[in-house]
């Protein structure tokens, strides 16, 4: 059982930042990946950024050189940066965990999705 709180979305105008936090809480045992996915109004969750426990990151395509996502391994904790945002980058973020060392039905967990709003 894992808990996951979100916070950092908000409003920003086209071209600011925002800095999205999460942290995992409750029976955490190996975390293995902590992420960040997205979903707009209409379309599909999709992933924005993971990185590993040994430090290894993957972006989407669309946020390279615009995002980085960083981790404390000891506080269980995962920060999204994000730079030059779009308003294509709106949506409701969620922070995502995958555990190691467990079976499949405790292995994924999702946090409740904070909004990010890019408009002028």
């Amino acid at each position: 059982q894992v808990q996951l709180v979100e916070s950092g979305g908000g409003l920003v105008q086209p071209g600011g930042s925002l800095r999205l936090s999460c942290a995992a809480s409750g029976s955490i045992f190996s975390i293995g990946i902590m992420g960040w996915y997205r979903q707009a109004p209409g379309k599909e969750r999709e992933l924005v950024a993971t990185i590993t426990r040994g430090a290894n990151t993957n972006y989407a395509e669309f946020v390279k050189g615009r995002f980085t996502i960083s981790m404390d391994n000891a506080k269980n904790t995962v920060d999204l940066q994000m730079n030059s945002l779009k308003p294509e980058d709106t949506a409701v973020y969620y922070c995502y965990v995958h555990m190691t060392f467990v079976m499949s039905s405790l292995r994924d967990y999702w946090g409740q999705g904070t909004q990010v709003t890019v408009s002028s």
